[in-house]
């Protein structure tokens, strides 16, 4: 476009001048070795103007013919050149596919093509397809001798780190990681990877400065870099508060500035507060946190701020925390297990009942038995919470890759990742009956009714029916007036007693009438029918 405009430019200057002097003829005179030479002054700049391309074109012939060889060279080493670059993309797209016999060929040809020195792809091709063709160590030697040229160090100190993650060489993956953060910060994975490491050998100081440098080259978005240095500042925190409160609560209150959901901050910060007996402003830490995502170590944390409460104080903090977040599980359980302290049975179930309908989890089904047995000591209902608790999920922990911890960690104990663990329920154990909804509905409609409550009153003499009308009614003797049991030869023998006799049998047998032989079956409406000798 810019030639274009020039030659235009210049055409409309050539014809401004000979408009110029068309408009004012005149005549040129020459002397040159005796001779005269007159010619018009327009004619005299058609010819200067004609010599002049005469003169280019002839520069551009001579020019041409003298570096022939050279462009002759340069033409068969471009088209030499983009040969190479054909077969080293060609071998690159086949390494990616991995087809090793392709990649292997094209990088055989692109190096007898291209000088590896102008051209250091040829080296990632060339470990690339040792890569797939097993020879590690080839492919290694390939990564050095990359890491060791200024273009391609980033790529080869990569190379270096996955092969060395691959062989499960922490330290060597560190060191190729931390060289990589330290020329280049702005690479995520060795920012991510030295990020990691400094934290799970709980270089606090170097991880925040490291994660500094890396906000500032934009390495992570905004709000997720505020929510690593979050995290990081809260494991210092952690790590300085029993030698440091006072510190430990700077950066745990710096933490959540940061991030405000970050429970483990808070109570880093309110037990620094607790240590100076500042019980004021460590509830007020407790309580925005509760707003945030309340969970049971902030309900107990909370509960438990004071030492000396008494149970009746702890539901009144209880409530508050209800007042705070209601309509809420965690709080529901919190003002049920502060009741279930005062004695307040009624509202104990009440609030536990509402959990249950709400989210049907283990530690709920367990403060149920816990106040049955409180209240009532009924085995049977108390059976029934605990089976309902084993059949329901778990309650909320620190998850982090599938291990779930008592308490909150900064690092995966299992991957190394910071920032790792979620306060969730773990997975591996979810009742089945949890999707419709009805675990909770149910564990309330097969609860066990309550025994019926009888006064009980002294047992009755139960006398013995009379067989024949004449004969006396036999009563039973009290237990501390039975005589003792007589010796089997000193019992009188019963007479026998003729078929056609009119003396009624004896219904004992000869036993006395309290013998523990003698057992009476009682019909329906309570009266003695008849005798039972075993």
């Amino acid at each position: 476009m810019i030639r274009i405009l020039v030659f235009a430019i210049l055409v409309l200057a050539l014809g401004f001048g000979f408009s110029w002097l068309a408009d004012r003829p005149g005549e040129l005179t020459l002397l040159w070795e005796g001779r005269i030479v007159e010619m018009s002054l327009l004619a005299a700049a058609g010819f200067t103007v004609a010599l002049v391309a005469a003169v280019l074109v002839c520069w551009w012939l001579l020019s041409g013919l003298w570096n022939s060889p050279h462009t002759i060279n340069r033409y068969f080493r471009a088209r030499k050149r983009d040969r190479g670059y054909q077969a080293l993309s060609t071998g690159l797209i086949a390494a990616g596919a991995g087809n090793s016999l392709l990649a292997a060929k094209m990088a055989a040809r692109s190096r007898g093509l291209i000088s590896a020195d102008q051209e250091p792809l040829i080296h990632l091709l060339e470990a690339q397809t040792a890569l797939i063709e097993g020879k590690h160590d080839d492919a290694r030697r390939k990564f050095e001798l990359m890491a060791d040229d200024p273009e391609t160090r980033e790529l080869g100190l990569r190379g270096l780190y996955l092969e060395a993650k691959r062989l499960g060489a922490d330290e060597a993956a560190r060191q190729y990681a931390e060289q990589a953060a330290e020329k280049a910060p702005y690479l995520p994975w060795a920012a991510q990877a030295a990020l990691d490491y400094r934290s799970q050998a709980g270089l606090w100081n170097d991880a925040i400065r490291l994660l500094d440098q890396q906000r500032v080259a934009h390495v992570f978005p905004k709000a997720e870099a505020e929510r690593k240095k979050a995290v990081l500042l809260t494991a210092r925190a952690a790590a300085a508060l029993e030698a440091d409160p006072k510190t430990a609560r700077q950066d745990a209150l710096a933490a959540l500035k940061l991030a405000p959901s970050l429970a483990p901050a808070a109570l880093i910060a309110a037990k620094s507060y607790f240590r100076e007996d500042n019980v004021r402003k460590a509830s007020s830490v407790l309580e925005q946190a509760w707003k945030q995502a309340p969970s049971s170590e902030i309900a107990t944390t909370y509960l438990r701020a004071r030492s000396g409460d008494s149970a009746l104080d702890r539901l009144k903090r209880a409530e508050r925390l209800e007042a705070l977040k209601p309509n809420n599980i965690e709080s529901l359980l919190a003002v049920a297990r502060a009741a279930l302290d005062t004695k307040d049975f009624s509202r104990a179930r009440q609030k536990a009942e509402a959990a249950a309908r709400m989210d049907a989890r283990e530690s709920v089904f367990l403060l149920l038995a816990d106040i049955e047995e409180a209240e009532t000591g009924d085995q049977g209902r108390i059976r029934h919470w605990l089976g309902q608790a084993l059949r329901a999920p778990r309650d909320p922990a620190w998850v982090a890759d599938g291990f779930v911890s008592e308490t909150w960690l900064p690092v995966s104990p299992v991957s190394g990742r910071l920032d790792a663990f979620e306060w969730k329920a773990p997975f591996h154990q979810i009742a089945a009956r949890i999707e419709d909804g009805t675990l909770a509905e149910d564990a309330l409609q097969t609860l066990p009714p309550l025994p019926e409550k009888t006064v009980s009153e002294p047992p009755k003499p139960a006398a013995v029916p009379a067989i024949i009308d004449a004969e006396p009614v036999v009563k039973p003797v009290p237990q501390a007036m039975k005589p003792a049991p007589r010796p089997a030869e000193a019992r009188p023998t019963p007479e026998p007693v003729a078929a056609n006799s009119s003396r009624a049998p004896d219904p004992f047998n000869g036993r006395p009438p309290d013998d523990p032989g003698v057992k009476f079956a009682e019909a329906d409406s309570g009266e003695k029918t008849r005798l039972r000798l075993f």
